[in-house]
């Protein structure tokens, strides 16, 4: 299945610093990253950058290996949350630094992965219909699986932003993996939560219909999302299966 990919991110209307980071330049458009970093201007940067480039290098040299995809993954997730570990160490005005990961892999034919640990998430449109791939590690997104809030409680929730993982610690327990369905004329949407947090899915769905092109459908969505206060570095990238 041929595959075009267009990423794009920006500051926001509010926050001085991006500290936000996006992965598109694997020339087969194997993979795909976005990571959202946290813990002041240069230690968010700075997560979201080693991060990126961890994974990327991981899955670069080990992709021909006999690893299972999963494996794969979440080895590359692995390195990369050690990798921000030793910074802090080396760095410790950096010590609390942090960064959520998504990252989705085309290895297996036409049968993708995706690896993710916070609150950036992987959309998959098929036809007219949005689905949300991954489950935010968050206090509200563990409420709402479990039923103590509705969706659009938890969306003006106080504690949205309360993550239960991410990458940068010493503890981390959890990385989601999972294999899902793709199908010609999908789109897939990784994105941090500067757009979710202002954009719901409704509004987020009509956005990435084939009518517009990868790109322009990117300028869309971060407009939309500036026109709604863009309160945080907004970064997504778009792939659609030819």
């Amino acid at each position: 299945m041929k595959r075009s990919f267009a990423g794009l991110t920006d500051t926001g209307l509010v926050r001085s610093v991006n500290q936000d980071a996006f992965y598109i330049d694997d020339p087969e458009g194997r993979f795909f990253i976005v990571a959202d970093g946290m813990g002041g201007h240069a230690g968010g940067q700075e997560a979201s950058r080693i991060a990126i480039e961890t994974i990327e290098k991981y899955l670069v040299e080990c992709w021909k290996s006999s690893q299972k995809t999963p494996d794969l993954l979440k080895e590359a997730f692995l390195k990369a949350n050690q990798a921000i570990v030793d910074d802090q160490l080396d760095h410790p005005e950096r010590s609390d630094m942090g960064t959520t990961a998504v990252a989705v892999v085309f290895r297996d034919r036409n049968h993708p992965w995706c690896a993710h640990v916070g609150d950036s998430r992987l959309y998959r449109l098929h036809k007219e219909e949005l689905t949300q791939i991954t489950e935010d590690h968050t206090w509200v997104g563990r409420a709402l699986k479990a039923g103590h809030l509705t969706v659009e409680e938890a969306r003006k929730h106080p504690w949205r932003h309360v993550l239960a993982q991410c990458l940068g610690r010493q503890d981390l327990q959890q990385i989601d993996l999972q294999e899902f369905e793709v199908q010609p004329g999908d789109r897939l949407l990784l994105c941090s939560d500067g757009l979710t947090e202002e954009l719901s899915a409704d509004e987020i769905g009509p956005n990435l219909q084939l009518k517009l092109s990868g790109g322009e459908a990117a300028q869309k969505l971060v407009n939309a999302a500036k026109d709604k206060g863009g309160r945080d570095n907004i970064t997504l990238v778009i792939v659609t299966l030819d």
